[in-house]
C-alpha cells in the first residue's frame, strides 16, 4: 500500500513543533580561493531549539561545573 502525496505532507507548525522538542544544529563551511590560495574560511554553526528544550541540559551541565573541585 503506498501512500498519497496528501498523506505524507506534514503541517509546517507540526514540522516546528518536532524541531523546537528535539532542536536541530545547521552547520556550514564557507570558503573563498583565488588561484586555490584559500582567502577567507567561514565556518558556521546555529543550534534552533526552545528554551524549555534547552533548560535541563543547562541544569545538569550547571550543577556538574558547580561539583567539580577546585584546582
Amino acid at each position: 500500500m503506498t501512500r498519497t502525496d496528501s498523506e505524507r505532507r506534514i503541517a509546517l507548525v507540526d514540522l516546528l513543533d518536532r524541531v523546537l522538542a528535539g532542536g536541530v544544529v545547521i552547520t556550514g563551511d564557507i570558503k573563498l580561493s583565488i588561484a586555490d590560495v584559500d582567502m577567507v574560511q567561514i565556518s558556521l554553526r546555529a543550534l534552533i531549539s526552545s528554551v524549555s528544550a534547552l533548560t535541563p541540559l543547562a541544569s545538569a551541565s550547571r550543577s556538574a561545573l558547580e561539583q567539580r573541585p577546585d584546582d
